[in-house]
């Protein structure tokens, strides 16, 4: 159990955003530069530090979907941009009753394959490993694949090969190819995650954007088992 989690857990509460990129960054998972801020200055220093343009977003253990809820801003060109953005995040947090954590801001990462990596929980099996399409559409298009834990290497390969969208990422009509042993190696790193942290209930990387070489996982939920006090 890392210290992130087990903080959590004593507070009753899933990973914060920033967690979950320190979770990841620990099994050497990439993921953007960022930076969290409490004020509006704090916000336009951290974004010229990491180079613009920058995203921001709400930092809350009360915020599942920070998307929905209006928390997250894209594309911030310069400091009035991320000040205005910063005071947007703050009111909306407020109107939400949401305890505010801090505003995530991030470098924007440069355009590539959308694709989404998780951990869910099968209630027949128990922790499966899951992968597919990802982006803002993933539970329109359903195309995923599924694996129970712990992942082998051949496991990781027939995922990717196995939704539809899959010749996406071995660049049709002209596209490049994306990293895909950079992908199954995520998907490794999940499994190996799940397994070595069975206090994770679900995990959720959406989107992670993939390369021709490398991926980074741009945003990331992580729920974790509460044990209910006895009646």
């Amino acid at each position: 159990m890392t210290i992130a989690i087990g903080k959590a857990i004593q507070e009753g509460r899933n990973l914060v955003e920033p967690e979950a990129y320190e979770l990841l960054e620990a099994y050497g998972v990439s993921v953007p530069r960022h930076r969290v801020v409490n004020s509006a200055e704090q916000a336009e220093v951290a974004s010229a530090e990491l180079g613009y343009p920058v995203v921001a977003k709400i930092v809350s253990p009360d915020v599942l979907h920070k998307t929905e809820l209006g928390g997250v801003l894209l594309n911030l060109n310069d400091a009035a941009a991320v000040r205005a953005a910063y005071r947007q995040i703050v009111e909306r947090s407020r109107q939400a009753r949401a305890a505010l954590r801090g505003v995530l801001i991030s470098r924007m990462a440069p355009p590539g394959i959308e694709v989404i990596a998780g951990l869910t929980q099968d209630a027949q099996f128990g922790p499966v490993v899951m992968f597919g399409l990802g982006g803002i559409f993933v539970e329109v298009y359903r195309d995923v694949s599924f694996r129970l834990i712990p992942l082998t290497e051949l496991d990781a390969a027939a995922m990717i090969r196995e939704i539809k969208a899959s010749p996406v990422l071995q660049g049709v009509r002209g596209g490049r190819p994306a990293d895909l042993k950079a992908l199954a190696d995520l998907l490794l790193t999940v499994s190996r995650m799940a397994v070595e942290n069975p206090e994770i209930a679900e995990m959720d990387l959406n989107p992670i954007i993939v390369y021709e070489e490398g991926l980074s996982v741009v945003d990331a939920r992580v729920l974790l088992h509460h044990k209910t006090a006895p009646a």
